[in-house]
């Protein structure tokens, strides 16, 4: 079983709500602890909006249920009744989930029967609550704050090289087609999993200027980056798609296809060793010549090949000339970002590891 940061910090919250509850004799130190996992998010910026948000649905729970309670009792039926109201306020302020539960649950532990005076059963049970709000917080501010940017790039790294290398196996018709298959359906996951990172990433705050203007380059890049892979993985798809129709194209445009899309994936390859600092500035004369890839002129071949065979059947690489242009176009887009993002940060190479 693998132990994520959000579990951890979610079991540290409850204990140190539930020992700051002991230790100031709250009635009902459990609520802290309840509080605690509906509070706990998965970065400080969004734990702030929580911390705004749990306060205002605790307020608005407590006071429906002190209102209730003075002016109907605390029947099973006024509570569901004030529960009913609750919901309803919360959704109108389009308070999220975890909220509107937590506010519920306020409800529920504030009208409960007691032989204590109300007031200050109350209010001990709504501390209690608010303790475990600001235990999640603090917990997810000072332990373990979480690195979007290289968790962030390491799922870049492995979704592209993962999709560069079953492009260059595709290529050359050597992919087993179940595995590709199920290749295909893991990495489109993956990709999700890298929008919702990239989602976490934009949300962190910075505060210092220079700092601000470093993220902002580095969002503009990963958003680049991103889309960059995303079009060689429609690439991946549209040669999966068309794997029994291969044939159909002459031998000579075949090795066209395989020796411009190497160029392709050899300079996308290239920027994300760049970005991890292991390509350098300065390049001395290699052993092989890497020479830049012609979509354009490819494309303009296989147009080519439709007008000279007259076969509606090989209109359905169109598909596929339409995503290799569109791959170069964003690979040439991402080389203009890289450079510029280089100019101003020279030394600045991006990590995929904590260390």
């Amino acid at each position: 079983m693998k132990l994520g940061a959000r579990m951890m910090k979610t079991g540290l919250a409850v204990g140190i709500a539930l020992y700051i509850g002991n230790i100031f004799g709250f009635i009902s130190p459990l609520l802290a602890a309840i509080a605690v996992v509906f509070s706990i998010q998965p970065s400080i910026y969004r734990s702030y909006q929580s911390i705004i948000e749990q306060v205002q649905g605790n307020i608005i729970g407590a006071v429906i249920a002190v209102i209730a309670v003075f002016t109907l009792g605390n029947d099973p039926f006024v509570v569901g009744f004030a529960i009913i109201i609750v919901i309803g306020l919360t959704t109108t302020m389009k308070m999220n989930e975890n909220t509107i539960a937590l506010a519920v649950v306020a409800v529920i532990a504030l009208m409960d029967s007691t032989d204590q005076t109300f007031m200050f059963f109350a209010f001990s049970r709504f501390t209690s609550m608010i303790l475990g709000i600001l235990a999640a917080f603090i917990v997810n501010l000072v332990f373990l704050p979480p690195r979007y940017e290289t968790r962030l790039f390491k799922k870049i790294d492995l979704a592209t090289t993962d999709i560069l290398q079953w492009l260059r196996v595709t290529t050359r018709q050597l992919s087993d087609e179940p595995a590709l298959k199920y290749e295909i359906t893991r990495l489109q996951d993956d990709m999700r999993w890298v929008d919702h990172t990239y989602l976490l990433y934009s949300e962190e705050r910075t505060y210092l200027k220079g700092t601000r203007f470093s993220k902002g380059r580095k969002m503009v890049l990963f958003r680049q980056l991103i889309t960059t892979t995303k079009k060689s993985f429609d690439v991946l798809k549209a040669f999966y798609r068309l794997d029994h129709k291969i044939e159909q194209i002459p031998e000579e445009f075949q090795d066209a296809v395989v020796n411009e899309l190497d160029k392709l994936i050899n300079a996308h390859e290239k920027m994300v060793l760049s970005l991890k600092g292991r390509i350098k500035n300065t390049h001395k004369q290699s052993l092989r010549r890497i020479e830049e890839p012609d979509i354009p002129l490819l494309v303009e071949r296989l147009m080519h090949v439709y007008e000279e065979g007259n076969n509606p059947d090989k209109l359905v690489f169109l598909p596929l000339a339409s995503q290799l242009m569109e791959y170069h176009y964003q690979l040439e887009k991402l080389k203009r970002l890289l450079k510029s993002y280089q100019n101003h940060h020279q030394d600045d190479y991006i990590k995929t590891t904590d260390n």
